[in-house]
């Protein structure tokens, strides 16, 4: 579904990515890991247009896409829940929702994923009428993934989503992805807790210093002992 093939993104003289390749098949979890500053959130956000790569392609669905304004990725059916949940904090938890749901795929099924997000979240109705920012911080997670829900898109980036959540509502977070996974969305997982991100995803990358280093099933690289040494701490 997803192909990103030598990949150049620099901020300023600063170079993020340096040559990074890889593929998303449909229906997939597929994990990116690496420590902080290794590329990540860099390599989510020139997918989804908001860095302009120097060199390289992304293809969605064989369309190249490198380049494109983020609206455009947006309404081709590209979703990401950011880094910090970044939700509306005046607006309540419906208007939220509602913001979500202004790209032209998504006003069809406006309706039926208000309600499945709703059905999903059932805290967030329970909230539907409270401003965003008085929510928990788990809470702001669950509408974050509603709101990109409302979208309607057929691939979501998460960009380490259980940042700063307790690890009850990591698990619950969690949870909701393998279940959307399970359901045919195809999803990409940035997350520095690396153990339960290659537990959970079919194939995985790991970005160290902008570049892809290893590769494989999730199953693999717990079994590696690079990634052991490097990031599990055995």
């Amino acid at each position: 579904m997803l192909a990103v093939r030598d990949l150049d993104v620099f901020h300023g003289d600063a170079q993020a990515l340096d040559g990074v390749s890889l593929d998303v098949a449909q229906g997939g979890i597929v994990a990116i890991v690496g420590a902080n500053g290794a590329g990540k959130t860099s390599l989510i956000r020139t997918i989804a247009g908001m860095h302009r790569p120097r060199k390289g392609s992304i293809e969605f669905k064989g369309e190249n896409i490198a380049g494109w304004p983020s609206h455009r990725v947006c309404d081709l059916g590209i979703g990401q829940v950011a880094e910090g949940r970044q939700v509306f904090p005046t607006l309540s938890v419906r208007e939220n929702l509602e913001m979500g749901a202004m790209l032209p795929r998504a006003k069809a099924r406006r309706a039926h994923n208000l309600e499945r997000g709703l059905a999903m979240f059932p805290k967030l109705k329970e909230r539907y009428a409270q401003a965003a920012g008085t929510l928990s911080g788990g809470e702001q997670q669950m509408l974050a993934i509603a709101r990109c829900l409302m979208g309607q898109p057929e691939l979501v980036m998460f960009d380490e989503p259980s940042l700063g959540l307790s690890p009850t509502v990591t698990q619950d977070v969690l949870r909701v992805i393998r279940d959307l996974a399970a359901d045919g969305l195809t999803c990409v997982l940035v997350e520095q807790n690396v153990a339960v991100s290659l537990k959970l995803a079919h194939h995985a990358y790991v970005l160290e210093n902008g570049r892809i280093v290893l590769s494989g099933t999730g199953q693999e690289l717990l079994a590696d002992d690079r990634v052991r040494k490097a990031y599990l701490g055995l």
